[in-house]
């Protein structure tokens, strides 16, 4: 098989997986709390996990890595997954899934704000359309269309749904300045992150096994929410001969979500919150192409 139809492939399987999650995260949230569904798939994605590093021969790697390796794994572990998948799943719990993941979907819009207010880069025209576009949408789908009467329909699952994607972008930022090998990065993270969860269901939570259906679903999510779907889309930016060519498949997954949430969860899909998705992905897609020109 060509090199790039495997890549597309591995994009496209990964693509369809994580358009899964809004909807797992859904579900299993009727069985489980919030923190406990964390743990258990950070777990699952932490086993996951080690048995990739060890097929791939890169357990001597974590083995001996510096007190400064573990430490910046510590604190990058603090931020994913622990704190952004604590304020996502929080929202997730406070806000329909047709709501929370395009709002949580304004990752790379945040990333562009804090990279000016962190590393200090300037700032184009351009991206300040694509902000604007990006948080029309956000006002859209909050206010369910009703953007003039600024009353939003819950206010505390937008702002922590808004706040999942500032966490994930300033993870980003300092996750691309550590060198070290991502899929070794990954798994030391998840060490960490499961350490900070199990600290907060015994502090906050219910330390329970869950029940059958809840097991099926924090196993789904660790899987292909957190674990494997890395791995394979890696092989997929491997494999491409540029990384544009897979990674526009990702737009396609929040559109797929919302066809899951439907038939799966059974929402009502709202004509304001597929208006506002498009008005949010189309930020997006301005803001890439904006940063593709840059580095071009």
């Amino acid at each position: 098989m060509e090199r790039q139809t495997r890549a597309y492939l591995y994009a496209a399987a990964t693509v369809m997986l994580w358009s899964t999650v809004a909807s797992a995260f859904k579900l299993t949230l009727r069985h489980l709390g919030f923190l406990e569904m964390l743990l258990g798939a950070s777990v699952v994605s932490l086993a996951a996990l080690f048995v990739i590093v060890v097929a791939q021969g890169k357990l001597a790697v974590i083995v001996n890595s510096s007190r400064g390796d573990i430490a910046r794994s510590a604190a990058l572990g603090f931020l994913n997954p622990f704190l952004y998948y604590v304020i996502l799943f929080k929202a997730y719990s406070l806000l329909p899934a047709q709501e929370a993941q395009p709002l949580n979907w304004t990752w790379p819009i945040m990333l562009v704000l804090l990279s000016i207010a962190i590393l200090k880069q300037p700032i184009r025209w351009v991206s300040v359309l694509a902000i604007v576009v990006s948080f029309s949408g956000v006002f859209v789908i909050s206010t369910h269309g009703d953007v003039l009467s600024f009353r939003f329909t819950n206010l505390p699952g937008a702002l922590l749904a808004l706040g999942s994607s500032v966490i994930w972008a300033l993870f980003w930022i300092y996750n691309v300045k550590d060198r070290r090998d991502e899929i070794v990065k990954l798994f030391l993270n998840f060490v960490f992150g499961s350490i900070f969860t199990l600290a907060a269901v015994l502090l906050f939570g219910d330390l329970r096994v869950p029940p059958p259906v809840g097991l099926l679903g924090v196993l789904w999510i660790g899987l292909f929410e957190m674990g494997i779907t890395f791995v394979t889309w890696l092989k997929a930016l491997q494999l491409s001969r540029t990384t544009a060519q897979v990674s526009n498949l990702v737009y396609a997954a929040p559109f797929l979500s919302l066809f899951l949430i439907h038939f799966v969860v059974g929402e009502e899909i709202l004509p304001s919150t597929v208006i506002g998705l498009i008005l949010i992905v189309a930020g997006v897609i301005v803001q890439q192409y904006v940063g593709r020109k840059k580095e071009g």
